[in-house]
């Protein structure tokens, strides 16, 4: 399958940009730069302070176990298997802290900032916040897509909403998409316009249920 092009609202990130050089030339594990690009992408998505990412998260990561698995192998390598190389290389550091008698391993990038924040964490003089709830994602399963939830909870389409809806598709994870018309039929708020605007609040300001804000693109990225 080819890409498309990028959208007319892509986003951008910033990458540091030993990414793009010395590191460029060392890490020679394409899982390994597959990893250390989602898990920088997922840390640039989350608001407040401290900053981090947990195991079960990127366990959880549609977009990072369905990249592990793209070579075809018939034994892709695990996630924890490619973040342990990141964290020997010294890309990303990780660390583990215990709420409620469950621990949770914590991944930061190696900077001063988020060393200094991991270790705050993992020795209890920071408080890490409620851990984001997931689940292993253990592969493909079938999901309405942005075209079908519209005429199931809102009209027939019209070629002006289909371009509209086809751009939020690659802007936005199918499962925001899919919560945020759930919450529009339950207000009973049935437009696009309004589920538009739920979209764009959770992509500014995160999600209410502890999930990391400003996860975009198209399906897979939560």
């Amino acid at each position: 399958m080819s890409f498309g092009g990028f959208p007319r609202r892509v986003r951008s990130i910033p990458v540091p940009s030993p990414i793009f050089g010395p590191l460029l030339e060392q890490i020679d594990d394409l899982a390994e730069l597959k990893c250390t690009l989602r898990v920088i992408w997922l840390l640039h998505q989350k608001r407040g302070y401290p900053r981090f990412v947990t195991l079960r998260e990127l366990l959880a990561d549609r977009t990072l176990v369905r990249a592990l698995a793209a070579d075809g192998s018939h034994n892709p390598p695990s996630v924890e298997r490619v973040l342990a190389r990141a964290v020997e290389r010294g890309t990303l550091v990780a660390g583990v802290t215990e709420q409620a008698g469950d621990e949770e391993r914590l991944y930061v990038l190696n900077s001063e900032s988020d060393r200094n924040a991991l270790a705050g964490i993992v020795g209890g003089n920071l408080s890490a916040g409620p851990m984001p709830k997931a689940e292993p994602w253990g592969g493909d399963h079938e999901r309405p897509n942005i075209f079908t939830l519209y005429e199931q909870n809102i009209s027939i389409l019209s070629p002006m909403i289909a371009e509209e809806l086809r751009e939020a598709e690659q802007l936005y994870p199918a499962a925001w998409i899919e919560e945020a018309f759930r919450e529009a039929v339950g207000q009973n708020k049935r437009s696009w316009r309004y589920i538009a605007r739920i979209l764009e609040r959770w992509e500014r300001e995160g999600r209410s249920d502890g999930e990391s804000g400003g996860y975009t693109k198209k399906a897979g990225y939560y």
